[in-house]
């Protein structure tokens, strides 16, 4: 199957002939004129964290309540956008014709004797998040969008057991629980990208619009986010790019319409993707940017998923799109270890202040006209004790994220981590072990400015320990000389999984050796074991 000519293409999506009129006054992709999305800092809350995270307004086995959800929104002070994900995309945390809640939550209880959890019981006494989210947002003027996942395994993961037993968790909608055979990428019940749907299956794409253009429909939210990234596996792979792209293109070409046809008032409805940071990841899910932003897309979120990263794409894709606002996501991590007791069980490096103001301030200098949050709220005791010490969120640094001049003249601190998702690129990504006496090259994206004139501090972090090694560490061809390690070059109050003193190495980075762009570490050693690398950091004071 051939992508559809542009023609064919609006035709179908319901965008119609001025916008095609309007898409031939310029050969670039994103050339259709339309509102430019004005805001700054975009805010995500899943929602479940009012659960899970023990906060202020929540303590331990507390239920999800209103009052409970307006307190995650006047926390989150100095953000433009706050972005509700009504949960996974299966089943309605909202009044629903389609799927309606309450059927779900009474079917599971009387089938099969599952008790509903806070979630359903909050939606049988006739809540409903998505209504009372809008109309506090509205109230105290912030713009309320819906981020919904498209392509959500977190049930997965219950798939297993549901088998074993015969029935499905609550977590399971109807249509998911009477399709995974049909439906699901791969055979294998405990793995979440193969336990997912597949979307070249039309059934697949009709349930999840149908969703969505009754979210549309009903509640008067400002924009939607399409979330690509939880998770982002659509397809087998067999199937073809083009169709995977033709797929993708026409399901964000309907949502455009449906936005426009329910908008209220003569306001314009934002159309928001979230989407990944590296160009090369959006082949698996079919996303094709310049299409999207062809096909309505007002505003790109450029997601590294699960973390904070530096080492994006970002100012490749400000070239392929140079109209489309786009944004850079930070999260609450910019590194993980391996998990204490399964999914979400992982031990977490916290992101600090200034590793989100200097991200911030690489993603303006890449080209970037905001940033966004994911998972902000987990510094917050969830899951196991084993994951603290737990402290509050550092709400202090959303009111300064949008200020360019001011997050230009703070201490910056650059790093590369080993994480999951990693840039094919090698010099981009740790991942391969150091052998002695074969030295490796990595690259580590930076915009100094004249606001930080001292000389820096470069650190190597290993898996294990590295005391007694001699090291040789260049940046940009410069030598630098040995100093004494750290596990805080700036200070913090964090503790989580910065490691012991035996697995840093430090060197003195003079001011003159960095610069704007890539800049080239070379690090070797010599003798001794294979040394695995997980962390490089340069902080400029």
């Amino acid at each position: 199957m051939n992508p559809p000519t542009r023609r064919q293409f609006l035709a179908r999506s319901g965008l119609g002939a001025s916008a095609l009129l309007l898409g031939r006054r310029a050969a670039r992709p994103d050339a259709v004129e339309r509102p430019r999305a004005p805001f700054k800092i975009l805010y995500s809350n899943d929602t479940t964290n009012i659960t899970s995270c023990v906060s202020p307004y929540h303590q331990r086995g507390e239920p999800i309540s209103d009052d409970r959800l307006r307190a995650t929104i006047d926390e989150a002070k100095g953000v433009d956008v706050h972005m509700l994900q009504p949960g996974l995309g299966w089943i309605p945390w909202w009044k629903s014709d389609v799927y309606p809640a309450e059927d779900h939550y009474r079917y599971h209880q009387e089938k099969y004797g599952i008790r509903p959890n806070s979630f359903g019981r909050y939606m049988l006494d006739g809540g409903d998040l998505v209504g009372a989210f809008v109309e506090h947002c509205r109230r105290v003027g912030v713009v309320p969008f819906v981020s919904y996942r498209l392509n959500d395994g977190h049930h997965v993961r219950e798939l297993q057991e549901a088998l074993k037993r015969g029935w499905p968790t609550q977590n399971m909608s109807r249509f998911y629980w009477e399709n995974y055979r049909k439906y699901r990428l791969g055979p294998d019940p405990t793995d979440w990208a193969q336990g997912v749907f597949n979307w070249a299956f039309e059934e697949v794409r009709r349930n999840k619009f149908a969703l969505i253009e009754e979210l549309c429909r009903k509640y008067d939210f400002a924009g939607l986010e399409l979330d690509f990234m939880r998770h982002p596996h659509f397809f087998r792979p067999e199937e073809t790019a083009s169709r995977r792209r033709a797929i993708m293109l026409e399901f964000v070409g309907r949502v455009r319409a449906v936005l426009d046809r329910t908008a209220r008032r003569g306001e314009h409805r934002w159309l928001c993707a979230r989407v990944p940071a590296l160009i090369e990841a959006c082949d698996e899910p079919g996303i094709d940017l310049g299409g999207f932003a062809a096909a309505g897309v007002d505003m790109l979120n450029l997601s590294s998923s699960y973390f904070t990263c530096q080492a994006t794409d970002l100012e490749q894709i400000r070239k392929l799109v140079p109209r489309v606002p786009l944004y850079l996501e930070m999260t609450h991590t910019p590194m993980t270890g391996k998990a204490l007791a399964g999914s979400g069980t992982q031990v977490y490096q916290r992101t600090t202040d200034e590793q989100f103001y200097t991200t911030a301030h690489l993603a303006y200098e890449q080209g970037a006209d905001g940033v966004s949050l994911f998972n902000f709220v987990y510094y917050r005791e969830h899951q196991l004790p084993e994951l603290g010490p737990f402290c509050e969120p550092p709400f202090q640094v959303l009111e300064r994220l949008g200020d360019r001049p001011w997050l230009a003249r703070q201490p910056q601190w650059y790093f590369l981590a080993a994480i999951r998702n990693k840039p094919r690129d090698p010099a981009r990504r740790l991942q391969a072990t150091i052998e002695a006496g074969a030295g490796r090259e990595f690259l580590l994206e930076m915009a100094p400015t004249e606001h930080q004139k001292n000389a820096g501090l470069l650190r190597l972090r290993a898996e294990g320990s590295i005391a007694g090694r001699r090291w040789r560490v260049a940046v940009n061809g410069v030598p630098l000389e040995p100093a004494a390690a750290v596990r805080k070059p700036i200070e913090h109050p964090h503790e989580g999984f910065l490691g012991q003193a035996e697995q840093y190495a430090a060197f003195a980075c003079p001011r003159s050796a960095v610069r704007r762009g890539g800049n080239t570490i070379r690090v070797e050693f010599d003798g001794g074991e294979p040394i695995k690398l997980i962390w490089i950091d340069v902080v400029l004071p």
